[in-house]
């Protein structure tokens, strides 16, 4: 299964491109589910569907039949909503026994409103359930916008952290005592309720990172080309660069026509060719296809159509790969290769912090594992060149064991 994860700037046409991807690889004779992970997503005006789309609640999703471009497409919606009723309901009555020692009330289901985060997770836990089912071909996802996309990809490395750092497995020691002491006490004890969750949560968020791990899934960018966008691609390559994140390609949407009479249009279309030589140039094998500007916002299956015609079918790009290279018979180290395009030597951060080094370019922040071998090494120095970043590290005498034959 290939997942395809569509995002741009905010108002770039992520819908519409994420319809319009879909019904292209439907038009191939492909099984195509089309997911809408933004709320609010105008997804059932985009397809022209007289009803809502099917709904992903906390089950596997709900997909409605749609036909574009003389193809069925599967449509469905996240409803974090649902997930999230779902869920609370889920942690009250795991942990009713305390509740009801503490004399608390348990919130009834139309007492609940989601809290801020409920979407992001909501989406997350889809991607997985869509991930682990079988029956499509390709998932198309639309997702919400790009800096928030960033956010929700990085969202399961950062919580397994937080959680292997507060609650580490092997500190459980006094497991064996916990029966005895919830005889006495009468309920579980917390501790032992919590230990127990953070297992059910780590198995969840590993299950998720490992469909965004999957060489299935990839993110597709879509942008229309001009000064704001030119910056807000060069960003959200760079943060998905950072996380390592596969880029399918780039896609420009809205372009105008050439050579129109009107001098009002000709100078906007101007200011368009003006900004798609600077992603040809700065990201030739990103590249992938332009978007007419239809003269009015896409609607219904008809505008759908011509712009599926224009896009190419879906790449699967390898996943971004950070080698270490071995100088240590010329130079005497060895160097972490981190490819960072749009990255800028001003924006740049690295923090050693035991095995872990903290990583920030630009706005995003990412912390990340060393390499085993680096682990018995110290940071000597950094550069950036050509979009990729080169982190020297000397090997640390006392760590390293000594070569056969030294001082003979």
């Amino acid at each position: 299964m290939h997942i395809l994860l569509v995002t741009g700037p905010g108002g770039a046409g992520r819908t519409t491109t994420a319809a319009a991807t879909a019904a292209e690889a439907a038009g191939r004779g492909l099984r195509v589910l089309l997911l809408s992970g933004d709320r609010g997503s105008p997804l059932a005006a985009v397809v022209d569907q007289p009803g809502p789309p099917g709904a992903a609640g906390a089950s596997d999703p709900v997909a409605v039949p749609v036909t574009l471009g003389g193809a069925r497409v599967w449509t469905a919606e996240i409803d974090s909503g649902a997930q999230f009723r779902d869920e609370f309901a889920d942690i009250q009555e795991r942990g009713a026994a305390v509740l009801g020692m503490l004399g608390a009330r348990p919130l009834a289901e139309e007492e609940l409103t989601e809290l801020p985060g409920a979407e992001q997770f909501a989406l997350l836990r889809t991607l997985r359930r869509v991930g682990e089912a079988a029956g499509y071909d390709l998932v198309v996802v639309d997702m919400p916008p790009i800096h928030q996309s960033l956010a929700v990809l990085a969202l399961p490395a950062q919580l397994h952290r937080y959680l292997a750092r507060l609650l580490p497995p092997e500190r459980q020691a006094a497991r064996a005592l916990r029966p005895v002491l919830a005889q006495l006490a009468g309920v579980p004890m917390p501790a032992q309720r919590l230990y127990e969750s953070a297992a059910r949560w780590s198995a969840e968020l590993t299950a998720v990172q490992a469909v965004l791990d999957d060489p299935g899934t990839s993110v597709r960018i879509v942008a229309e080309p001009g000064p704001a966008a030119t910056e807000a691609v060069r960003g959200a390559l760079l943060g998905l660069a950072l996380h390592q994140v596969p880029i399918e390609g780039l896609i420009a949407n809205r372009v105008l026509p050439r050579g129109s009479a009107d001098t009002w249009l000709a100078a906007l279309a101007a200011q368009q060719d003006k900004g798609l030589d600077e992603w040809a140039t700065s990201y030739p094998d990103l590249l992938r296809g332009e978007l007419a500007h239809l003269g009015h916002d896409p609607r219904g299956r008809d505008d759908l159509e011509r712009l599926a015609g224009s896009l190419p079918a879906p790449g699967r790009p390898r996943r971004v790969q950070w080698p270490v290279e071995d100088l240590r018979a010329s130079e005497g180290v060895l160097v972490w290769r981190l490819r960072l395009p749009g990255a800028v030597r001003a924006e740049l951060g690295l923090v050693r912090r035991g095995d872990e080094l903290v990583l920030t370019a630009g706005s995003f922040h990412r912390i990340v594992s060393l390499p085993s071998v680096l682990r018995r090494c110290s940071v000597s120095g950094a550069g950036l060149s050509d979009g990729e970043l080169r982190i020297r590290f000397t090997p640390d005498p006392a760590l390293w064991p000594k070569e056969r034959g030294a001082g003979h």
